[in-house]
C-alpha cells in the first residue's frame, strides 16, 4: 500500500470538488482529487446537468424545425428517436471531460480514480479499479461526492421499464407514453424534453402547484404551457405501488387512480453519496437523505473536514456547488476567497426555461413590503419575434418608494441568461440598486436584454 501526503484531499470531481481543488491548488497547496468514476466531471458532467441540458437543446432545435413555416416550405417535419438525440449529448460530455482533465494537469493536482473512504480523520484509503489500495494522508479533506436519485425500497428499479434520472440516459427507444413521477425541477425538465419528442407525458405531482417555490405567475405560465404540449399534470397525488409489465408499467396512486404507460421515470428526490465514505470511522453523521451538515465555513463536525455541493443539500445546483467548493477551500487556505453561498439564481431548463433571483410576489406580500411590478412580454420584443420565441415575459419586482429591485423573474427564451443582468444590479450597494438603471442605460437593439428597459418603464408607469 503506497502512502501519499497532501495538504488537501478532495473527494469527488463534480463542480464542488473541482472548485475546491482548483482554489486550493492556486493557493499553493499540494492537492489530490479522488473520484470513483474513471473520468473527471462527476455526476454533473456524466449523468445530470450536461447531458440533460444538451438533450434539451437538441429537442428545442427539432421543435423549431418542425414548427417554423420557413422550414415547412422546404420539407416535411422530421421526428427523431431519444437515442438519436442522446448522441449529441455524448459529444458534449467527451468535450467537457477533456477540458476538465486539462484543468487538473495544468494545476498539478494529482487525480486518483477509485472508491475513497475514511480510515481516520486525516487518512483516505482509495480502492483503485485494479484492486490496489492507495493511502492519502492530508491536513484537510473536502467531501464533494454529490448525490444520486433517491430510490424507494418498494420500487423495482431493475425492471426494464422503470428508470430514474441517471438510468434514463440508457433508454434505447422512444416511448409513446411516459409517466414522470415527481414534478420538481428534474421532473419538469424531463417532461419538457420528452414532450418535445412527441411523447405523451403524465406528470405526477405530490403538491398542489408546479414548482411552488417560484413566483406564482411564473408557475402558472409553466403549467399552462405544459397543458398545451402533451403533458398532463396530476396534482396532489402520491404513489401506492408501481406494477411492472412486459410491455409497460402501471402506476397505482393512493387516490385509487391507475396510470398505464410504456415506461416510468422516477424523479422524486435525491440522496447524498455518503454511504461508501466510511463516515462512521470519523464520527460524522448524515440525515435521512444521506446529507452532511456543515457550518457557514463549510466545515463539518470534524474541524479539518469540509463539505460542499449536493452532498450538503440545498440548493443542489451545479453553479452553487462550484462556489461552495471554492469557498470551502477558501476557508482552508484563508486567501480571501471564502463566502457563504446563499444568493443563487434559479435556473430551470424546461421548454421554455425559467430563471429567477430575489423575492417573489407571495413573499413580499406576506412581509408587507410596498412593492410594484414591471413586466415585458416577449411577444412584443423584436428579438423574440426574430427568434420565433414569443412565449414568456420578464418581471421585475421593486420597492415603490426607493425603486430598489427586490426580485427578478423570467419565463421564456434565454431566461437563464437574462436574469444575470438583474442580479448584477440587485448586488449593487445602497442607492445603486435602482430601477432607474434600466431607463438610464442604453441597451443593444434588438436584444432580449432590452426587456429590462421595457419592464422598467412599465413599472414606473404604475407609480402615482
Amino acid at each position: 500500500m503506497a502512502v501519499y501526503n497532501y495538504d488537501v484531499v478532495v473527494l469527488g470531481s463534480g463542480p464542488a470538488g473541482e472548485g475546491a481543488a482548483m482554489n486550493a491548488a492556486k493557493a499553493g497547496r499540494k492537492v489530490a482529487m479522488v473520484d470513483s468514476r474513471r473520468q473527471v466531471g462527476g455526476n454533473c458532467t456524466h449523468l445530470g446537468t450536461i447531458p440533460s441540458k444538451a438533450l434539451r437543446h437538441s429537442v428545442r432545435q427539432i421543435m423549431q424545425f418542425n414548427t417554423n413555416p420557413m422550414f415547412r416550405a422546404i420539407g416535411e417535419p422530421r421526428w427523431f428517436s431519444f437515442p438519436d438525440v442522446l448522441k449529441s449529448a455524448e459529444k458534449v460530455i467527451s468535450k467537457q471531460v477533456a477540458s476538465r482533465t486539462g484543468y487538473y494537469a495544468r494545476n498539478r493536482v494529482d487525480v486518483f480514480f477509485g472508491t475513497g473512504s475514511f480510515a481516520d480523520e486525516q487518512t483516505v484509503e482509495v480502492v483503485c479499479p485494479n484492486g490496489v489500495v492507495e493511502k492519502l494522508v492530508a491536513k484537510h479533506i473536502i467531501i464533494a461526492t454529490g448525490s444520486r436519485p433517491y430510490r424507494p425500497a418498494d420500487i423495482d428499479f431493475h425492471h426494464p421499464r422503470v428508470y430514474d434520472s441517471d438510468t434514463i440516459l440508457s433508454l434505447s427507444h422512444t416511448p409513446r407514453k411516459l409517466i414522470v413521477y415527481g414534478a420538481g425541477v428534474i421532473g419538469c425538465e424531463y417532461a419538457s424534453i420528452f414532450s418535445g419528442l412527441g411523447v405523451l407525458v403524465e406528470l405526477v405531482d405530490n403538491r398542489g402547484q408546479l414548482l411552488s417555490f417560484l413566483d406564482s405567475e411564473i408557475s402558472q405560465a409553466l403549467s399552462y404551457h405544459f397543458s398545451n404540449n402533451n403533458i398532463t399534470v396530476r396534482h396532489n397525488e402520491e404513489y401506492e405501488r408501481v406494477e411492472g409489465l412486459d410491455n409497460g408499467v402501471i402506476l397505482h396512486l393512493k387516490s385509487g387512480k391507475k396510470i398505464k404507460a410504456d415506461a416510468l421515470l422516477w424523479c422524486n428526490g435525491r440522496t447524498g453519496n455518503t454511504d461508501k465514505l466510511g463516515l462512521e470511522n470519523i464520527g460524522i453523521k448524515v440525515n435521512s437523505r444521506g446529507q452532511i451538515e456543515v457550518d457557514e465555513a463549510y466545515r463539518t463536525t470534524v474541524p479539518n473536514i469540509y463539505g460542499a455541493g449536493d452532498v450538503i443539500g440545498w440548493p443542489s445546483l451545479a453553479s452553487a456547488a462550484h462556489d461552495q467548493g471554492r469557498s470551502a477551500a477558501g476557508s482552508i487556505v484563508d486567501n480571501g476567497s471564502w463566502r457563504f453561498v446563499n444568493d443563487v439564481p434559479t435556473g430551470i431548463y424546461t421548454i421554455p426555461e425559467i430563471s429567477s433571483i430575489g423575492k417573489n410576489e407571495q413573499e413580499l406580500t406576506q412581509a408587507k413590503v410596498p412593492y410594484e411590478v414591471g413586466k415585458a412580454f416577449f411577444k412584443s420584443m423584436a428579438r423574440a419575434q426574430i427568434a420565433g420565441e414569443p412565449q414568456g415575459m420578464l418581471k421585475i419586482l421593486f420597492h415603490r418608494e426607493t425603486l430598489q429591485i427586490l426580485g427578478v423573474h423570467c419565463f421564456g427564451y434565454q431566461a437563464s441568461e437574462i436574469v444575470h443582468i438583474g442580479q448584477a444590479i440587485m448586488d449593487q450597494p445602497g442607492e445603486r440598486n435602482t430601477l432607474k438603471y434600466f431607463v438610464n442605460t442604453t441597451f443593444n437593439y434588438p436584444t432580449m436584454a432590452e426587456a429590462y428597459r421595457v419592464a422598467a418603464y412599465d413599472g414606473l408607469n404604475r407609480l402615482f
